[in-house]
């Protein structure tokens, strides 16, 4: 379970419990400090995200107390929770862009979908887009759905997002994942069109064709 950012998250035992506030305490610090005017803060969430893979200064920046308490929320919080907690951290400390790009670098695949999820809260514009990029080349199907969350459905472009939804058909994501697909999917001759390709593929090859791609093509307004 995700909660709103200011809704507490139910179902920890004492010990978790305990060990969340001591992170979000710590986030808030964080959050606090930021707010110096000589110390950068929110407001450089809507920069750009660094190419993952590149460096850059914020990476030689040694980790904040809630980073590591970001980086170990499964082992303490449960692995249930973790996505929850994580993306609490995230919004409590106030990540700018450049933390959340750091934090997706050099995370493992449930930090960096912790990340991807927590996008619409902490970016107010395209700037995390590289991210979302990159979560789509991988064949991780976890990555891949937090990448077609509400942040892609406001920021991808036609091109990109058609190729997302068709990611999404290869890994066996379901299309229930992908944000907003109803509007975006109407009317859309061109992923019509790539959906009909994708579905004469798999009819040639011999393999069944995926329920959800026909739910797609339903959606463009084209027959299956």
């Amino acid at each position: 379970m995700t909660p709103t950012p200011e809704q507490p998250l139910p179902g920890l035992d004492p010990a978790a419990r305990a060990w969340l506030d001591t992170a979000l305490t710590e986030a808030d610090r964080a959050a606090e400090a930021a707010e110096d005017p000589g110390t950068p803060g929110p407001a450089e969430a809507v920069g750009t995200a660094a190419p993952t893979g590149s460096g850059s200064a914020s990476d030689n920046v040694a980790p904040a107390p809630w980073e590591l308490r970001f980086a170990a929320a499964g082992r303490h919080a449960g692995r249930p929770h973790a996505d929850a907690v994580r993306t609490l951290l995230l919004h409590r400390a106030r990540a700018p862009l450049a933390t959340l790009t750091r934090l997706y670098r050099h995370g493992t695949a449930a930090e960096r979908r912790a990340v991807l999820l927590a996008l619409p809260d902490r970016v107010a514009g395209p700037g995390a887009l590289p991210l979302v990029e990159d979560a789509l080349r991988t064949n991780d199907t976890s990555l891949v759905a937090a990448a077609v969350g509400p942040y892609a459905a406001a920021h991808l472009d036609p091109h990109a997002w058609r190729h997302a939804v068709l990611k999404c058909l290869f890994t066996g994501v379901p299309l229930d994942a992908v944000h907003d697909l109803e509007r975006r999917a109407h009317k859309d001759t061109e992923l019509a069109r790539m959906l009909a390709d994708f579905a004469a593929e798999r009819t040639a090859a011999g393999r069944p064709v995926p329920a959800d791609l026909t739910r797609a093509l339903n959606l463009t307004g084209e027959e299956s």
